[in-house]
């Protein structure tokens, strides 16, 4: 077999794996990237799941679907009339392709700006310093390569449920979700997490009656409560219908639809629908990954075990992004990317697991970083409440989107910022202040005294640090 040699062989080109690979040539290491993925082309489609099939067709969706929707609710309170709304989805999905093609190209151009040899194929680590692939389509690629580091990013895949498998027509999985070619009348969703929530507001708007199946008894629980029972209310004023306590039992793909039994409470339930769009969660693709010689390991899941510098049982093997514990979160994947790029270069490179934002682009969004209220009860640690309303900023009343609120939580003794969540339009360019505020363990105070600009939506978080103390200038503080 023909062989290659590199310092570094990342399999996987996603936001893990792309970043680390560019990070590492750009440390002045040889790089090479092997990815499979291929568009409908056929043709290397670099940026995994988030890139093609996830985070950014579905922003690109949930912007369109917010146009329609403004259209029909806002327009005439700014004083425009349009008599006619006509959708062609054939030409939204085409914009969104457009702009995934546009950034998967990009990630190509940088690989060659870099130095970053890309090898389309299928990745599989025989031994510490070896990579079998196995080509996309032909080539003169070798077969094997020899490296001195290894750095596993295969990403994962939509989870279904037991006995209940995609056929890709009637039951599907998010990817196929964001290219569904007409509207459905009525779509059905298994799971109110990010994903389920995000497609279940694009269809809405767009027409369809949604009704989305949750199954714990709290929507989104490992959010804080007051924001997640906002977000509910603001949910139903929408009419997304979101049905909670809700266990799903089976379904049965019929002619031109699907019919869903669920159990909520003691009562056996029916739901027919066009579309089933399931959005449980997601698996890590680590099948046949790895020769059962090498010293990696799997945990009951599925994710390869790392300790906390994402080094696995291998010497010099490394597994970053949603193959390992923790968030499966694009910009988490991508800072530890970063992180064991750094950590072959120079011995150094951390990623804080403790500062990373969730982010859910419905409207209103939704985001947090940090501890929530019924974390900080748990261990008794006594604490700070700030919170400000949007709808006391003038920005937000300028825009009409009124909507949610800032809530700041930071220690009783000491003032350091422990948690900060936000529910309001546009918050998810917001968060990246509250992130830097609690990496660099600023307090309240600290806080507080930062000049915001005005008029912005940002000064609801200036307001919500003043409110921790009791100080907040444009609400009556309680």
């Amino acid at each position: 077999m023909a062989e290659a040699t590199f310092d570094v062989v990342v399999i996987g080109a996603g936001p893990a794996g792309y970043i680390c690979a560019i990070r590492c040539a750009q440390l002045g290491l040889r790089t090479a990237c092997v990815d499979q993925r291929v568009n409908n082309g056929g043709e290397p489609a670099p940026g995994g799941t988030c890139l093609n099939v996830g985070c950014i067709p579905s922003k690109a969706l949930l912007d369109s679907s917010l146009h329609v929707e403004q259209l029909h609710q806002d327009f005439t309170k700014h004083g425009i009339f349009v008599d006619t709304v006509e959708l062609d989805i054939p030409q939204m999905m085409d914009r969104k392709d457009r702009i995934v093609a546009e950034l998967t190209d990009g990630i190509g151009m940088l690989f060659k700006a870099n130095g970053v040899t890309a090898i389309h194929g299928y990745g599989k680590l025989l031994t510490e310093h070896h990579v079998e692939v196995t080509l996309v389509a032909g080539g003169q690629t070798p077969d094997i390569l020899s490296s001195r580091h290894v750095v596993i990013a295969t990403g994962s895949e939509p989870m279904s449920l037991p006995g209940l498998p995609f056929d890709g027509e009637h039951i599907i999985d998010s990817s196929a979700a964001l290219s569904l070619p007409s509207v459905p009348k009525v779509l059905g969703v298994i799971g109110a997490g990010v994903v389920g929530l995000e497609l279940g507001s694009v269809w809405r708007r767009l027409g369809a009656k949604v009704t989305i199946l949750e199954a714990t008894e709290n929507l989104l629980p490992a959010a804080d409560l007051q924001i997640a029972r906002e977000a509910l209310r603001q949910f139903k004023k929408q009419n997304l219908n979101i049905q909670l306590d809700c266990r799903v039992t089976g379904a049965t793909a019929m002619n031109n639809g699907c019919e869903v039994v669920y159990i909520q409470g003691e009562h056996e339930l029916k739901l027919t629908v066009d579309k089933l769009v399931v959005a449980i969660g997601r698996q890590p693709n680590t099948d046949d990954l790895f020769d059962p010689a090498t010293g990696l390991t799997l945990d009951s899941r599925g994710f390869i075990e790392v300790d906390e510098n994402c080094l696995t049982g291998e010497h010099n093997v490394w597994a970053i992004g949603d193959s390992v514990r923790g968030p499966m979160l694009a910009h988490k994947a991508s800072e530890e990317g970063v992180a064991v790029a750094e950590q072959i270069a120079t011995g150094q490179g951390h990623v804080d697991l403790n500062v990373i934002p969730w982010i859910i682009y419905t409207d209103p969004e939704l985001a947090w970083v940090g501890l929530t209220e019924a974390n900080l009860k748990q261990t008794e640690r006594s604490y700070s409440k700030g919170l400000f309303p949007f709808a006391a900023t003038g920005r937000a009343k300028a825009q009409g989107n009124t909507e949610g609120f800032v809530k700041i939580l930071s220690d009783s003794a000491t003032d350091q910022i422990l948690g900060i969540h936000m529910i309001g339009s546009h918050i998810s360019e917001l968060i990246g202040e509250a992130v830097l505020a609690m990496k660099a363990k600023i307090t309240a105070t600290d806080l507080s005294k930062t000049i915001h600009a005005h008029p912005t939506l940002s000064e609801a978080i200036h307001e919500a640090a003043l409110a921790t103390h009791g100080r907040a200038i444009h609400i009556t503080n309680r």
